[in-house]
């Protein structure tokens, strides 16, 4: 079964060396292009979306099981033959990757709209869905994660898969994050996620923190912006333990009689990821200048804001939690541990794991499924031949019965 989700894997350092890589590149290739002739290019991108399979596939191809850099390697050796320059002929194109790359995704479409043709996919609807998942696993959802890694994957019949990869600087550890083909901020869009360790979150696209985001966006569409500044201070004063509660609060309040002391260490226990103060206050006050003018609908308006990051959202969360008593979810949405090592015996390992990489091994297998493809290719052009004499012949045969 097929599973959208994560993973998490650790740092490591160094290159692939380029003996390996050139391998690594004919090898992914020909494993990708057989799938893509034998079941289509929309088979591809959705094993792509099971975290599992993108690690397997990282393995056979003999990059270090456990490594970091398994998510840039993998995309890139599809994105160096399947890309927005021969997405007719393979049936679908790579957009994005790693750093600088991750940026390029919206001019990647802007020239995937000049040259497609049939003008079947929606590139509104891609760029949106680019900016939204972004959003979701950068912004929505606060694991400790910087993204990194952004990429779309995207077929001709307009099937999509996001990739997208975050760093905990502190841990050295990467999480991997996979949204297939459905895009929503009213529940949690990645149906599975897979990962070596569950930790504390921030999570505002659990279904449970419907009324925290409700609670949200009726702050920011109710509250001047000066007022709310200033809630957002008394609560930085509250999770910096400055003075007491009584000494600032002068309407009703259901935490009228408790000191700051007391919510502080009450709320750091349960989760420092949220409670903890808000530190750029002036780039937080900016956004909530432009939301407040903007009113948004729902929370998926208030996400997509430019301007609008991780700081801001904990911002309104902390006021609609400490103020209006609403909770959001802490989840950290994990469903599945992650254990591919045993794919990695395909060929080995680059960092010898759990043997250095047996290249020989590895052109028997590239020869093997590049022979197939050709075979698959010669047959599929024998049946095309077979058919067009056929077309030719049923052509003659209406124009003589035409002339009689």
């Amino acid at each position: 079964m097929l599973v959208n989700g994560s993973a998490e894997l650790p740092l490591h350092y160094g290159r692939v060396p380029q003996e390996l890589l050139y391998h690594m590149k004919r090898l992914g290739k020909a494993i990708a292009l057989y799938i893509i002739d034998v079941f289509g290019p929309e088979e591809l991108v959705k094993r792509l979306s099971d975290p599992v399979w993108f690690q397997a596939f990282n393995n056979v191809i003999g990059m270090d099981w456990d490594s970091s850099g398994s998510t840039t390697i993998v995309l890139y050796v599809l994105k160096d033959f399947a890309n927005v320059t021969t997405f007719h002929d393979v049936g679908l194109a790579v957009l994005g990757g790693k750093g600088r790359d991750s940026r390029r995704v919206i001019d990647e479409l802007a020239i995937l709209d000049r040259i497609d043709r049939m003008g079947s996919i929606d590139l509104d609807k891609i760029s949106y869905t680019s900016i939204l998942s972004a959003k979701i696993d950068g912004v929505a959802l606060q694991d400790g994660y910087s993204l990194y890694v952004h990429s779309i994957i995207l077929s001709q019949n307009g099937l999509w898969t996001v990739v997208q990869q975050g760093m905990n600087t502190d841990a050295k550890v990467a999480r991997r994050y996979h949204i297939h083909n459905m895009i929503t901020v009213e529940r949690d869009p990645h149906s599975g996620i897979a990962c070596n360790s569950i930790g504390k979150a921030v999570n505002l696209i659990d279904y449970s923190s419907e009324s925290t985001r409700n609670t949200i966006v009726d702050i920011i569409n109710s509250t001047p912006l000066n007022a709310l500044v200033r809630s957002i201070a008394d609560i930085n004063r509250i999770l910096k333990n400055n003075r007491s509660l009584e000494c600032w609060i002068s309407r009703g309040s259901i935490m009228q009689n408790l000191d700051s002391n007391t919510i502080r260490n009450a709320n750091l226990s349960k989760n420092p990821m949220l409670y903890r103060p808000i530190i750029d206050t002036n780039r937080v006050e900016r956004a909530l200048a432009i939301l407040t003018s903007i009113k948004p609908s729902d929370f998926e308006e208030l996400l997509v804001v430019k301007g609008v990051g991780a700081e801001t959202l904990r911002a309104l969360t902390l006021v609609a939690d400490i103020i209006y008593g609403e909770k959001p979810s802490f989840k950290d949405p994990v469903t599945h541990t992650l254990d591919p090592f045993v794919y990695s015996f395909a060929h080995g390992g680059k960092d010898g794991i759990p043997y250095p990489v047996k290249l020989d091994v590895m052109k028997e297998t590239i020869e093997f499924l590049e022979e197939a493809l050709e075979e698959a290719r010669v047959d599929i052009k024998i049946k095309r031949k077979a058919l067009e004499r056929l077309s030719k012949l049923f052509n003659k045969m209406l124009a003589k019965r035409a002339s009689h």
